[in-house]
């Protein structure tokens, strides 16, 4: 045994680096295919007696309850108790919208199915919570983005150029869509006499077809443009965009995926 080798497996505090990783290994193989019951107890329990030796320098103690929430949650999370990580806390009852009125909401979500086409139904759901969300959000971020170092600035701008920078600065979407949403009845309207809702399919789809066309920097093209563009981001952010894309994330291996070398 080398002198570096013994420097490394030298106790320090009563654990050695390798048994610390060893045994964080049990731990962790334990708490993936224990679930969250009944043997959650007993892992903690464990990394609890574990907590009160030194570890060597240069590791850090793993909070037990990210790592057993983490590695057990397989359908709906259980939030652990006094986390200090938020989670997204499972909805109960039917999506409440935050930013449109529930008669916006409705219109929106009838233009987001015609522009994404043949989706299932809860894609759609999600690209159109999507898009609510968004604009919920996009004072604050536009704020966030004034606000930003210059040094940041120049950063992003290296990064996105200019034009996209200024856009996030000044760009107000909540205006565009409030704007666009009234044209878009009030357009409906003068060609069919009724609201956007109350027509046929097939006339809303044409209606949305027409505002497609329309000039560029007018209400119904901006809104028409800033809609399609978040309905896809939306869209490729659901369950099933992300198994179109092929997504790997969000997920852990039991062992490290690589290539399989066939032997001949």
């Amino acid at each position: 045994m080398d002198d570096d080798k013994a420097v490394a497996e030298e106790p320090r505090d009563g654990l050695t680096r390798r048994e610390w990783l060893l045994r964080l290994g049990e731990f962790t193989a334990l708490a993936g295919v224990a679930g969250l019951a009944p043997r959650m107890a007993t892992a903690r329990s464990w990394l609890e007696q574990q907590a009160a030796t030194s570890l060597p320098p240069g590791l850090y103690e793993p909070s037990p309850k990210h790592l057993i929430h983490a590695l057990s949650s397989r359908a709906l999370p259980v939030i652990p108790p006094g986390s200090e990580t938020d989670y997204v806390q499972a909805r109960q009852g039917p999506y409440e919208p935050q930013f449109f009125s529930p008669e916006e909401f409705r219109v929106v979500s009838r233009v987001v199915e015609i522009l994404l086409g043949k989706v299932d139904s809860a894609a759609l759901a999600e690209s159109t919570e999507w898009v609510d969300l968004r604009l919920h959000s996009a004072a604050g971020v536009r704020q966030a983005a004034r606000r930003l170092d210059p040094l940041h600035r120049a950063l992003a701008v290296a990064y996105y150029g200019e034009a996209q920078v200024v856009e996030l600065e000044t760009s107000d979407s909540q205006a565009i869509v409030h704007a666009g949403l009234g044209a878009l009845e009030e357009r409906t309207q003068e060609k069919l006499g009724r609201p956007f809702l109350q027509v046929s399919a097939s006339e809303q789809s044409d209606v949305v077809r027409e505002i497609s066309q329309a000039p560029q920097e007018t209400p119904l093209r901006r809104f028409y443009d800033l809609l399609r563009r978040e309905a896809i981001r939306g869209y490729y952010t659901s369950n099933s965009g992300l198994k179109e894309l092929d997504y790997k994330g969000n997920a852990y291996y039991s062992q490290c995926p690589g290539c399989e070398t066939k032997q001949s």
